[in-house]
C-alpha cells in the first residue's frame, strides 16, 4: 500500500475495539444494513467530504462498523485524525485548511477511553464545523432528539455547531428473527448547516424508503456513479476495507 493508504487504514483500524476485520459497504450491503441506493446515496455524501454522526443507543448495534465504512469514502486528499488529547483540538483549532483533514471522536461518551469525548473537549470538537473542518463520531442516542439533548443540552454543544454535521445517520437492530439480528440503518438526515431534514428511513414492512426526492448534498448523477462503483465491486467480490479503498482512488 502507498502511505497515503497505510495511514487512511490505520486510522480506521484504530476504532476497531471488538477485533476481527473491519467492514466495508460492500459488507453492509450484503448484511441488509443498507441497500444498494442508500449505499450509493451515502458513498456520493462522504465523497464530497461530510461531516457525519453515527447514532444508536444500545451497544453492539454497529455503529462504529457504519462510521468507519462510509469514512472509507472520504475525499481522496482527506486524511483523518483522532481527537486522542486536547492537543489534538488545539492544533484543529489553528488549522487553516478546512477538508484537508476529518477530524475524529471515536464516541461521545464518558470514560477515559482513547479518543472519546465528553463536557468542554465535545464543545470544542463540534465547534471544528464553523471553521469549514469535517468531522465524524458516534453516540449512543435512537434518534435527532436525543441527539440533540445529549450533545446541546447535556454537553453544551450549540445548536448550529451540531446542524452543521452533514449526514445523520440512526441505526437500529432487528430481533424479528429468533435465529439471527439484523442491523438496519433506521434513518438518515440531511442537513443544509441550518436545518435537518429526513431524507431516508426504514420502513417496517421491509424497505428503505426516500424521504426527500432530490438531495441537497449530491446530485442524482454523483447517486447513480456509486451505485454502479458498489454494484462493480459485489461483482468483483472486492469488501476489504483497504481494497475498497484503492479501488476508490484508482476511479
Amino acid at each position: 500500500m502507498n502511505d497515503a493508504l497505510t495511514e487512511h487504514v490505520h486510522a480506521l483500524d484504530a476504532c476497531n475495539q471488538r477485533g476481527g476485520r473491519l467492514l466495508s459497504l460492500i459488507d453492509l450491503l450484503d448484511a441488509g444494513t443498507v441497500d444498494l441506493p442508500l449505499a450509493a446515496y451515502l458513498a456520493a455524501a462522504m465523497r464530497h467530504g461530510a461531516s457525519l454522526l453515527v447514532g444508536a443507543r444500545p451497544g453492539g448495534a454497529g455503529k462504529t462498523a457504519v462510521m468507519v465504512a462510509l469514512l472509507n469514502f472520504l475525499p481522496n486528499a482527506t486524511g483523518i485524525r483522532a481527537v486522542g488529547s486536547r492537543a489534538v483540538l488545539d492544533m484543529a483549532e489553528a488549522d487553516p485548511y478546512p477538508g484537508a483533514t476529518c477530524y475524529l471522536a471515536h464516541e461521545i461518551g464518558h470514560g477515559l477511553y482513547y479518543a472519546y469525548l465528553w463536557g468542554d473537549e465535545a464543545r470544542h470538537f463540534f465547534a471544528l464545523t464553523a471553521r469549514g473542518h469535517i468531522i465524524a463520531t458516534n453516540l449512543h442516542a435512537d434518534t435527532l432528539e436525543e441527539t440533540r439533548d445529549q450533545l446541546c443540552l447535556g454537553n453544551g454543544v450549540a445548536s448550529e455547531h451540531l446542524a452543521a454535521v452533514a449526514l445523520k445517520v440512526y441505526l437500529r437492530v432487528d430481533h424479528s428473527d429468533r435465529l439471527a439480528f439484523k442491523r438496519r440503518v433506521s434513518h438518515v438526515y440531511e442537513s443544509d448547516g441550518a436545518e435537518d431534514r429526513l431524507i431516508w428511513r426504514w420502513d417496517r414492512r421491509g424497505a428503505f424508503e426516500r424521504q426527500a426526492v432530490q438531495s441537497a448534498l449530491v446530485s442524482p448523477q454523483d447517486e447513480e456513479r456509486y451505485r454502479k462503483f458498489l454494484t462493480g465491486l459485489r461483482r468483483r467480490d472486492v469488501r476489504h476495507i483497504e481494497d475498497v479503498r484503492r479501488a476508490l482512488l484508482e476511479v
